[in-house]
Protein backbone atom coordinates (compact mmCIF):
# COMPACT_ATOMS: atom_id res chain seq x y z
CA UNK A 1 0.00 0.00 0.00
CA UNK A 2 1.46 3.22 -0.81
CA UNK A 3 -1.28 5.51 0.63
CA UNK A 4 0.74 6.64 3.81
CA UNK A 5 -2.37 7.11 6.11
CA UNK A 6 -2.69 3.28 5.70
CA UNK A 7 0.51 3.08 7.66
CA UNK A 8 -0.04 5.95 10.46
CA UNK A 9 0.13 4.20 13.34
CA UNK A 10 -3.02 4.29 15.65
CA UNK A 11 -3.69 7.48 18.05
CA UNK A 12 -1.36 9.71 15.93
CA UNK A 13 -2.84 12.64 14.55
CA UNK A 14 -3.59 12.75 10.73
CA UNK A 15 -2.94 16.55 10.66
CA UNK A 16 -0.07 18.29 9.07
CA UNK A 17 2.65 19.04 11.22
CA UNK A 18 0.99 19.24 14.38
CA UNK A 19 2.81 18.69 18.07
CA UNK A 20 1.29 17.62 20.48
CA UNK A 21 1.94 18.89 23.96
CA UNK A 22 3.43 22.23 22.17
CA UNK A 23 3.34 24.06 25.49
CA UNK A 24 4.96 21.23 27.78
CA UNK A 25 7.81 20.43 25.18
CA UNK A 26 8.76 23.86 25.12
CA UNK A 27 9.18 24.19 28.49
CA UNK A 28 11.19 20.71 28.53
CA UNK A 29 13.57 22.27 25.54
CA UNK A 30 14.24 25.45 27.62
CA UNK A 31 14.87 23.83 30.66
CA UNK A 32 17.44 21.23 29.21
CA UNK A 33 18.77 24.06 26.81
CA UNK A 34 19.28 26.28 30.11
CA UNK A 35 22.88 25.09 31.61
CA UNK A 36 24.34 24.51 28.15
CA UNK A 37 23.39 27.78 27.04
CA UNK A 38 24.47 29.80 30.14
CA UNK A 39 27.24 27.52 30.40
CA UNK A 40 28.45 28.44 26.87
CA UNK A 41 27.84 32.10 26.76
CA UNK A 42 29.36 32.48 30.30
CA UNK A 43 32.63 30.66 29.08
CA UNK A 44 32.10 33.19 25.81
CA UNK A 45 31.80 36.31 28.06
CA UNK A 46 34.63 35.76 30.58
CA UNK A 47 37.32 35.39 27.36
CA UNK A 48 37.67 31.71 27.52
CA UNK A 49 36.14 29.64 24.29
CA UNK A 50 33.59 30.58 21.90
CA UNK A 51 33.44 27.12 20.64
CA UNK A 52 30.81 25.44 23.09
CA UNK A 53 28.59 28.52 22.34
CA UNK A 54 29.01 27.73 18.23
CA UNK A 55 29.34 23.96 19.06
CA UNK A 56 25.84 24.06 20.10
CA UNK A 57 24.18 25.97 17.28
CA UNK A 58 26.26 24.57 14.68
CA UNK A 59 25.73 21.18 15.49
CA UNK A 60 22.36 21.56 16.02
CA UNK A 61 21.39 22.77 12.48
CA UNK A 62 23.39 19.86 11.49
CA UNK A 63 21.39 17.35 13.54
CA UNK A 64 18.61 19.16 12.98
CA UNK A 65 18.47 18.19 8.96
CA UNK A 66 20.26 15.10 9.43
CA UNK A 67 16.82 14.00 11.14
CA UNK A 68 14.78 15.33 8.32
CA UNK A 69 16.95 13.46 5.49
CA UNK A 70 16.30 10.37 7.72
CA UNK A 71 12.85 10.70 7.79
CA UNK A 72 12.70 11.12 4.50
CA UNK A 73 14.74 8.25 3.29
CA UNK A 74 12.25 6.09 5.69
CA UNK A 75 9.42 7.44 3.94
CA UNK A 76 10.98 6.06 0.25
CA UNK A 77 12.36 3.35 2.19
CA UNK A 78 15.79 4.72 1.20
CA UNK A 79 19.03 3.87 2.79
CA UNK A 80 18.98 5.14 6.14
CA UNK A 81 20.76 7.49 8.60
CA UNK A 82 22.81 5.02 11.11
CA UNK A 83 21.50 5.25 14.97
CA UNK A 84 25.02 5.35 16.38
CA UNK A 85 26.03 8.29 13.97
CA UNK A 86 22.65 10.17 15.25
CA UNK A 87 23.90 9.64 18.38
CA UNK A 88 27.50 11.11 17.80
CA UNK A 89 25.99 14.05 16.10
CA UNK A 90 23.90 14.78 19.33
CA UNK A 91 26.99 13.66 21.64
CA UNK A 92 28.82 16.33 20.19
CA UNK A 93 26.26 19.25 20.96
CA UNK A 94 23.48 18.21 18.70
CA UNK A 95 21.33 17.19 21.22
CA UNK A 96 19.33 20.46 20.99
CA UNK A 97 18.43 20.01 16.92
CA UNK A 98 18.08 16.44 17.59
CA UNK A 99 15.17 17.25 20.12
CA UNK A 100 13.25 19.71 17.66
CA UNK A 101 13.67 17.44 14.77
CA UNK A 102 12.02 14.91 16.71
CA UNK A 103 8.79 16.61 17.54
CA UNK A 104 8.56 18.58 14.53
CA UNK A 105 9.22 15.47 11.85
CA UNK A 106 7.70 12.82 14.71
CA UNK A 107 10.75 11.17 14.19
CA UNK A 108 12.81 7.96 16.49
CA UNK A 109 10.06 9.15 19.15
CA UNK A 110 8.46 6.03 19.55
CA UNK A 111 11.66 3.94 19.87
CA UNK A 112 12.49 3.23 23.05
CA UNK A 113 16.02 2.16 23.23
CA UNK A 114 16.81 5.11 20.48
CA UNK A 115 15.14 7.93 23.39
CA UNK A 116 17.01 6.45 26.60
CA UNK A 117 20.19 6.78 24.26
CA UNK A 118 19.08 9.79 23.79
CA UNK A 119 18.47 10.94 27.07
CA UNK A 120 21.48 9.97 28.55
CA UNK A 121 23.25 12.07 25.94
CA UNK A 122 21.26 15.17 27.56
CA UNK A 123 21.75 14.38 30.83
CA UNK A 124 25.53 13.76 30.54
CA UNK A 125 25.66 17.46 28.79
CA UNK A 126 23.86 18.39 32.31
CA UNK A 127 26.28 16.94 34.27
CA UNK A 128 29.18 18.79 32.29
CA UNK A 129 27.50 22.25 32.98
CA UNK A 130 26.99 21.78 36.56
CA UNK A 131 30.26 19.98 37.00
CA UNK A 132 31.68 23.48 34.90
CA UNK A 133 29.47 26.06 36.29
CA UNK A 134 29.17 24.76 40.32
CA UNK A 135 31.50 22.19 41.34
CA UNK A 136 34.67 24.07 39.77
CA UNK A 137 35.23 20.96 37.10
CA UNK A 138 36.12 18.36 40.01
CA UNK A 139 33.74 15.99 38.83
CA UNK A 140 36.15 14.21 36.37
CA UNK A 141 39.16 14.07 38.73
CA UNK A 142 37.02 11.56 40.57
CA UNK A 143 37.18 8.65 37.80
Amino acid sequence: MSDSRARRPEGRPSGGNHIQNLKLKLLVLLIVCALPLFGSVSMWLHGISLVPLAAYGVVSVLAFFMYWADKRKARTDAWRTPENILHAVELAGGWPGALIAQQVFRHKTRKVSFQILFWVIVVLHQVFWIDQLFLGSNLLTLF
